[in-house]
């Protein structure tokens, strides 16, 4: 029982903090504005290479993330603070958008829109779109701090993660296959609502990680 919840505590986190950055609905909103009138056979085709080449850039991120972090010599305290802002400033910025429709990265994104999209499958379409720098940056932070509590309980704790990747790629998978429906049925209003309520989300999970590190490194100052 102790190993199930470990992994449905790294699972529940990882969830969590990779969903809002991640936003596979509002991610879906621009990869249909690259896609442009492509038929739906390609849309679903992409959407099913986008998921997979999502799940194997995270998974390389997570993996490596610890031995990343070691060689630079940076304490998971540091990478929590740092990421922990960068998250916090993402959430605040997006909440301030006077058209929060839009990712303040979509100009540039849809200038690198060239070429034939079977070609695009990991830039832009894995990244940025997908998965942006926030999102390595909480996948770094997961890595880390799944990495210190000796030998199994770090290997339930990534079972968890990559439960949680599983997941959120095919959550991806389903947004962007299914996106020109989705945008048939939804009102510019409901889609700036989501996005403003996952922009707080976003802040908060910042938050939250930038004091996790504070509170790391306030203990090591009192010893």
């Amino acid at each position: 029982m102790a190993s199930v919840g470990i992994v449905l505590k790294y699972f529940g986190l990882a969830f969590s903090a990779l969903l809002p950055v991640i936003n596979p609905l509002g991610s879906a909103l621009v990869f249909l504005g690259l896609v442009g009138d492509a038929p739906a056979p390609v849309i679903h085709t992409l959407a099913r290479k986008i998921a997979l080449s999502t799940v194997l850039f995270l998974l390389v991120v997570e993996l490596v993330g610890t031995a990343f972090l070691a060689f630079f010599g940076i304490s998971l305290p540091v990478v929590q603070v740092a990421g922990g802002l960068v998250l916090a400033a993402m959430g605040w910025s997006l909440l301030n958008q006077q058209d929060a429709g839009l990712r303040r990265d979509q100009p540039q994104i849809a200038a690198a829109h060239v070429g034939p999209l079977d070609q695009q499958i990991f830039y832009p379409f894995t990244f940025p779109v997908t998965a942006g720098p926030g999102t390595v940056v909480v996948m770094l932070t997961l890595s880390a701090h799944a990495s210190v509590s000796g030998l199994l309980p770090d290997a339930l704790a990534h079972i968890g993660i990559l439960i949680a990747i599983g997941i959120l790629s095919f959550l991806v998978f389903l947004c962007y296959a299914y996106s020109p429906k989705i945008t048939e049925r939804m009102s510019p209003q409901t889609a700036h609502g989501i996005l403003r309520i996952v922009a707080f989300v976003l802040l908060c999970i910042g938050v939250q990680i930038t004091w996790n590190g504070v509170q790391a490194m306030l203990k090591t100052v009192v010893r």
